[in-house]
């Protein structure tokens, strides 16, 4: 299947780009309510993959709630507050930063950028996820060492919950960018795990999202996409990943999720308003990750069109 045009770079009036996607829309109950393109396939959902990791954790005998929660869901900034709270909870757990797997990097966020000496572990974006992986180890009695490897416990159940959320087996196993394993399902089943985490009532899901859209500014960062969205829209649970993938869900299990063929993630903040309107969702204040952002000569010249969606 070819993937339809989801988005066009506008500029100076002149279409220069095209993004080719597929996006999927479901209901409370799972099923598809809008496909454009191919959402049956595989994919790997990237860092849209956390909150559905953070269930399995916290399944699996991770005490964390609130900001803590929201950490362990989170592609943070690596801004002070982010690293500070990380290097918090590895030593509650009785952990080093050496403990962790993911590889050093610097933040994400510019002026921490700018500030930071050399690349640490604690400021990549996703330390708090595997300081979460930890955390779970250490409260279930299990060995922290080798605990990113996809046949350890942990990781054993992790997958076995995503599997029930997204109501689909894993296709496939991989390795993400932060060296975590990484599951294959298709664009449904991400929506459909989303909208059962935003609208369960209790349990873990409640947990997660509750944390998540509690706590914004620790699941990205100042001036992000998912930080600004989940700002504006009350109960939204939202997650973007690597390689032009996006999910959210809203408190009446409503939910979307989209990939973009190309991996480049500017088209999703306006797909991701676009599905929010066409949710009935009041989007004013979101204008900008509406337009997208076409500079020339440092001022707007165009914008990231999208179609209007349609049932």
């Amino acid at each position: 299947m070819t993937n339809p045009v989801l988005a066009e770079v506008v500029r100076s009036g002149f279409v220069e780009s095209v993004h080719r996607g597929a996006l999927v829309i479901t209901g409370p109950e799972g099923d598809a309510r809008l496909a454009l393109g191919d959402v049956t396939s595989p994919f790997f959902p990237r860092s849209s993959n956390k909150p559905l990791q953070a269930v399995g954790m916290l399944r699996a005998g991770l005490d964390f709630t609130g900001e803590d929660l929201a950490l362990a869901c989170a592609s943070h900034s690596g801004e002070p507050g982010h690293v500070k709270q990380v290097l918090e909870l590895l030593a509650a757990a009785g952990l080093q930063e050496d403990d962790l797997a993911c590889p050093p990097d610097f933040p994400l966020h510019v002026p921490s950028m700018r500030d930071a000496a050399e690349p640490r572990r604690v400021m990549m974006n996703c330390s708090g996820k595997h300081t979460a992986m930890l955390t779970t180890c250490v409260r279930a009695g299990r060995p922290t060492s080798g605990y990113e490897a996809p046949d350890h416990p942990l990781q054993q159940a992790i997958a076995s919950a995503v599997s029930e959320l997204t109501g689909e087996p894993i296709a496939h196993t991989g390795v993400d960018g932060c060296g975590a394993p990484l599951f294959a399902f298709s664009l449904t089943g991400l929506a459909r795990a989303f909208g059962r985490v935003a609208l369960a009532s209790s349990g873990p899901e409640h947990s997660v999202a509750t944390a998540m859209h509690a706590h914004p500014w620790l699941v990205a960062g100042t001036g992000r996409e998912n930080t600004e969205l989940m700002s504006a829209v009350d109960g939204l649970v939202s997650k973007g990943g690597a390689e032009g993938v996006h999910a959210f869900a809203l408190p009446d299990g409503f939910a979307a999720a989209m990939k973009i063929d190309d991996g480049n993630k500017r088209a999703c903040a306006p797909l991701v308003v676009e599905a929010l309107r066409y949710l009935g969702v009041d989007v004013a204040g979101l204008e900008g990750l509406a337009l997208g952002s076409v500079l020339g000569g440092g001022r707007p010249v165009g914008e990231v069109r999208v179609p209007e969606l349609r049932g």
